[in-house]
């Protein structure tokens, strides 16, 4: 490498980068009657969308099925060399097949399209080579054709499969907006993604319950509440009324600002010094809301209520954080 000059090797990645961004815009020419045509299939299919191919414009094909799925459209990728070797069973007459291929001449494709047909299912192809042996079989076409290879020899896919790519996302984001698809739906199918736990994880889920949530009555002595707290492990206990519903809560600051003033501390009752009227936040509420509500009121937990208003868990930051919610 040394015999490279810095600017030399910034000029060639410069030139990849320069070529394969002109084969990205070059493709808006293809989104054309036959783009609309392809659309239309692929968006009234009453099946899932099978996506097939070989080598790099199979592993194109593969990231293009795990995004409509993740997306709002159910597919999924099928290897075009297993395919006729048992894997054609996964073909169902309502499915849609989307063949990726870029010259359209690869043999394990040709050896594939007679079967599909003879199932009975649509076949979508994404191809450079309007005129290939692929495309007298289709009923849908979308030109994924390039001037140049990124590659000095033009033999290596590369801004083939990156113009190949940016298609099948293209496809991808239109289809999702035909269905409506929205946030709340993308996080349903991405449950451990971050948004996912934002939209989807409720207090419920990751409060602290029974002995780790500590809850006294309001005439318990101070010197017991401490020995509930410890041994639950908390920081803090919701303190109730003869009817069970929450009246307060006994937090370590609570202690601290009670330790001079009352001398006798852990003998007095602890709704003498606890905090009354504390903020709480529902078992069905949003972890992400309860962030909110701990980060505006500066405080580290808050008591969990049902709809009659009795402590039913106790939430710390340290739980949101664990959750991968903060």
């Amino acid at each position: 490498m040394d015999r490279f000059k810095p600017k030399e090797i910034i000029g060639w990645a410069s030139e990849v980068l320069f070529i394969e961004a002109n084969g990205i815009l070059s493709l808006e020419k293809s989104l054309n009657d036959e783009f609309l045509n392809a659309i239309k299939i692929l968006s009234t299919c009453q099946g899932k969308i099978v996506v097939t191919g070989m080598g790099k414009a199979g592993i194109i094909g593969q990231k293009f099925s795990a995004t409509l799925s993740s997306t709002g459209t159910s597919s999924f990728w099928l290897h075009a060399a297993e395919a006729v070797h048992g894997d054609l069973g996964r073909i169902e007459e309502k499915d849609t097949v989307v063949v990726l291929s870029y010259s359209g001449e690869t043999e394990e494709i040709k050896n594939l399209i007679p079967f599909i047909r003879q199932i009975g299912a649509k076949i979508i192809a994404l191809t450079g080579n309007p005129h290939s042996s692929l495309n007298r079989y289709v009923d849908g076409f979308v030109s994924v054709k390039i001037d140049k290879e990124a590659c000095p020899l033009g033999l290596a896919p590369t801004t083939s499969t990156t113009a190949m790519l940016a298609m099948c996302d293209a496809i991808s984001i239109v289809l999702q907006k035909i269905k409506g698809f929205e946030e709340k739906d993308f996080a349903f199918f991405h449950p451990r993604g971050s948004l996912g736990r934002k939209l989807l994880l409720k207090v419920k889920d990751i409060m602290r319950k029974k002995r780790f949530n500590p809850v006294v009555e309001e005439d318990m002595p101070v010197k017991d509440v401490l020995v509930k707290i410890t041994s639950s492990h908390a920081g803090a206990a919701s303190v109730i009324n003869k009817e069970k519903k929450l009246v307060g809560i006994f937090t370590d600051g609570d202690l601290r600002r009670n330790l001079e003033r009352y001398p006798n501390l852990l003998h007095k009752k602890v709704k003498d010094v606890m905090t009354m009227n504390p903020i709480v936040v529902k078992d069905d509420d949003l972890a992400s809301q309860a962030l909110k509500v701990l980060e505006n009121k500066k405080i580290d937990e808050v008591p969990v209520v049902d709809r009659n208003f009795k402590p039913i868990g106790m939430l710390d930051v340290q739980d949101l954080i664990a959750a991968g919610i903060l």
